[in-house]
């Protein structure tokens, strides 16, 4: 028998994980550790912060599966607990400024992929530069491909306010990669 004909689809993953399945809900997270991952890390250009708040997001999932209503597909369910998360830790590091300079955290990324031999992009170098709140919705949007009203719903703002972020950062990606 083919191996993919004995998996569950996702749909049947996660109607089993919300009803309590701890090996479905394991292995919806773990099939969806590695977009995560990459997200948070493109979003916070801080690996370490990226790890940690995979970490958490996984385990409010855990905690809030019950709550899932299926609207949406689970990877931007996951995405958008990892984004409120991110959002938060970030207001409260304006207040308290634990963590590293954005510059400080761009070259360990930077030096991590030289050591890898991976290329690394001007364009992500510019988009360290952007405050976090544009630098996610550029990602959401330009990377990610979502909606204008997805994104607005994710980060829980007015629409107008997405665009606005998206026009303004648009305009400083430009500035910053035309120097």
């Amino acid at each position: 028998m083919d191996t993919a004909a004995r998996l569950p689809s996702d749909e049947t993953q996660i109607k089993l994980a919300v009803r309590g399945d701890e090996q479905a809900l394991a292995g919806l997270l773990r099939d969806n550790y590695t977009i995560l991952y990459r997200y948070l890390l493109k979003v916070t250009m801080h690996k370490a912060m990226a790890e940690d708040l995979v970490q958490e997001t996984m385990l409010r999932a855990i905690e809030r599966i019950g709550t899932f209503k299926g609207k949406s597909k689970f990877s931007t369910w996951l995405i958008t607990i990892a984004t409120r998360l991110y959002m938060d830790q970030m207001r409260q590091e304006e207040r308290a400024r634990k963590w590293q300079t954005g510059e400080q955290a761009l070259q360990a990324i930077r030096f991590e992929a030289a050591m890898r031999q991976d290329e690394w992009p001007e364009t992500l170098d510019a988009l360290g530069k952007l405050s976090y709140e544009i630098r996610v919705t550029i990602l959401l949007k330009h990377y990610y491909g979502y909606e204008y009203e997805e994104i607005a719903a994710l980060l829980d703002i007015p629409v107008g306010t997405v665009k606005s972020r998206l026009h303004n950062g648009l305009k400083q990606l430009r500035k910053e990669l035309e120097r």
